[in-house]
């Protein structure tokens, strides 16, 4: 067992911040080769963004949810790739968290693992002696190439009952990427897929979706942890808006950074800064972001305080923590749009940061558990008084 001092909030969020024009630096890099830079990985590791969600045992930090979303805002206001990748590392190395002790001495033996993964079912598991036999591909697989272990999803079908979904702890050695990552936002995330051919997985390595989803996992030295005694989605919810808060910043910084020099060409603005239609699209998209971040720092909130109680969950609390993922994802790319519409033909030169952080933003509301549509409805739903559609409340 490890013992370490734990840093503070404030001073996980100065290492972030720190880390910034290093980021930066590589930012171009990753967008090119779709994938973080090597150099990346390692000051993320060293400034200790790996251990976040690691539990104190091993030399983690047990973090709470507001201190993921302010780090993850740091990092993406230095570039969105990089934020994205540190957020998906978090959600399913809490997930490990769920899994037998000794299972987590293994996946832990590591320093600063990397635990990549998914929650989409598209894999089947058969029965075998000792364990199962996966086969099948997962894709958007954010952070594969630099990490040792994933956390897949499958359906296990069977003789002795009805088709389950399982989570399964597998070792990258055992899976095979395939690079297909050609997108046209968050390029450096390197979200590959991945393939698993007749892949063994021991008995120990194995979870019923269910137990994990809501917390219900076979650790012992975890259970006391107000850290993981959170349904998933909730923790994945705060895991995940800080991103798109940095993404936001981010716009404001490099719009800010080119208004003195701009004017408004075909008019006789010859500074955009003194245009009161600039006035009023630098305040409409500054609210929008503050909103967000208000949206951001009440789901982290709510995830921390229920934590510390360790009181159930019920089904409107749940789903109003998707509600308000989605809210921040709509807010933050409604202000980075703002920005990025007035920021004029020159903008679109890839030397201009706000068409990367636009083309980011736009990725990120598209994801699946993050669009603004399906979370607004789902929660919708629910107020309305039918029960939810979807396992992943």
């Amino acid at each position: 067992m490890l013992t370490t001092q734990i840093p503070t909030r404030e001073e996980l969020v100065r290492r972030a911040s720190e880390l910034a024009p290093a980021i930066r630096d590589k930012a171009a890099w990753s967008e090119e080769h779709r994938r973080l830079h090597e150099e990346t990985i390692e000051a993320l590791a060293d400034a200790g963004i790996f251990r976040l969600r690691v539990p104190a045992r091993y030399g983690g930090y047990e973090a709470d949810t507001r201190t993921l979303v302010d780090v993850a805002a740091e990092l993406g206001r230095a570039d969105g790739s990089t934020a994205w990748t540190a957020s998906v590392y978090w959600i399913p190395t809490w997930m490990a968290c769920q899994f037998p002790d000794h299972v987590q001495d293994e996946v832990f033996s590591t320093p600063d693992v990397r635990v990549c993964g998914t929650l989409s079912p598209t894999a089947m598991a058969a029965p075998a002696d000792g364990g199962v036999v996966v086969n099948g591909k997962w894709g958007f697989i954010s952070g594969a190439w630099h990490s040792q272990w994933q956390e897949i999803v499958a359906v296990q079908v069977g003789p002795d009952g009805p088709p389950m979904p399982i989570v399964a702890l597998v070792p990258m050695s055992d899976l095979q990427i395939v690079d297909d990552w050609h997108t046209s936002g968050l390029r450096g995330t390197g979200s590959v897929s991945t393939v698993a051919q007749d892949v063994f997985v021991p008995a120990d390595r194995v979870l019923p979706l269910g137990a994990v989803i809501n917390s219900q996992g076979a650790s012992q030295a975890n259970a006391g942890s107000p850290a993981y005694r959170v349904p998933l989605l909730p923790v994945a919810s705060a895991s995940s808006v800080g991103t798109a808060l940095g993404l936001a910043a981010a716009a404001m910084d490099a719009f800010r950074a080119r208004l003195p020099e701009r004017k408004i060409t075909y008019t006789d603005y010859e500074r955009q800064a003194d245009a009161p239609l600039t006035h009023l699209q630098i305040a409409e998209a500054a609210m929008k972001s503050d909103e967000a971040a208000f949206h951001a720092h009440r789901l982290s909130g709510h995830v921390d305080a229920k934590a510390a109680t360790g009181e159930p969950w019920t089904v409107e609390e749940r789903v109003r923590a998707r509600a308000e993922l989605g809210r921040v994802c709509r807010l933050t790319k409604e202000s980075v749009d703002i920005l990025a519409q007035a920021s004029g033909g020159s903008s679109i030169y890839t030397s201009a940061p706000i068409q990367r952080i636009a083309r980011d933003i736009a990725g990120v509301n598209l994801h699946a558990l993050m669009h603004p549509n399906t979370n607004a409805e789902l929660y919708g739903r629910v107020l309305c008084g039918l029960e939810p559609n979807t396992l992943y409340i």
